[in-house]
């Protein structure tokens, strides 16, 4: 005969081994990134990937009874992808040894690229009755000088969804869903890159420069050499 402490006991182990049994869902994105097929920019662009970043993962609680906790983990495949990107649209790519600032011993560059993921949602069927998988996100991106000074900020939107029905697992779409706003990302910014205001505007400064320092006004040195005969 099962007492009523009895009763309570078990049914709290049960609880208990439910729980236990029934986790988050966890998909670790991985994916093939192709280099981008464009004339590279004439920069030698420093990169810098935050630990937030390269270590970059989702987490959804479940709503309900009915529904399962998702972890979405992008970091190794973000900066695969932009590694590979990038390296195929600047003439030189180079990791940086630490984050850009004064007291930083970096390698020489033109500047450094400092990528954010600031926002990443996810649909699936279970939350939009649907058949389609959906991932959204919002970069922002840092443009800065070795030292860490500012040469521009801003944000870009990636976007990738794919249909149930070429898939055997919602795993499975989620990640298809997820490296398809990958590359949606690196198409953007590939494309916009040179567009953005404050780097085009840096750019041009970069470009003067030359000129100016092969019209710089002569020197007393110079107008004497002249005048030697």
């Amino acid at each position: 005969m099962i007492t009523a402490p009895d009763l309570r006991l078990l049914v709290a182990l049960l609880v208990v081994a439910l729980l236990t049994g029934c986790g988050p869902t966890r998909v670790k994105v991985e994916g093939s990134f192709p280099a981008p097929l464009m004339e590279p920019v004439p920069l030698k662009l420093g990169i810098w990937y935050p630990e937030e970043f390269a270590t970059h993962e989702f987490f959804d609680e479940a709503k309900s009874r009915s529904e399962s906790s998702w972890v979405v983990n992008t970091g190794e495949a973000q900066v695969s992808m932009w590694d590979t990107l990038l390296k195929g649209m600047f003439t030189e790519l180079v990791p940086m040894k630490g984050e850009p600032s004064p007291q930083q011993m970096n390698p020489v560059v033109d500047a450094v690229l400092i990528p954010f993921v600031d926002e990443l949602q996810y649909a699936i069927p279970q939350h939009t009755n649907v058949k389609v998988y959906e991932i959204w996100m919002r970069y922002r991106f840092q443009l800065v000088t070795t030292s860490g000074k500012p040469i521009a900020e801003w944000t870009m939107p990636s976007y990738g969804k794919t249909p149930t029905a070429f898939l055997r697992s919602d795993q499975a779409a989620v990640n298809l869903a997820a490296v398809m706003a990958l590359r949606d990302a690196g198409a953007n910014f590939a494309t916009s890159f040179t567009r953005v205001p404050d780097v085009a505007a840096w750019m041009e400064g970069r470009r003067r420069a030359p000129a100016k320092r092969a019209t710089r006004a002569p020197t007393a040195e110079t107008v004497m050499e002249a005048a030697t005969p």
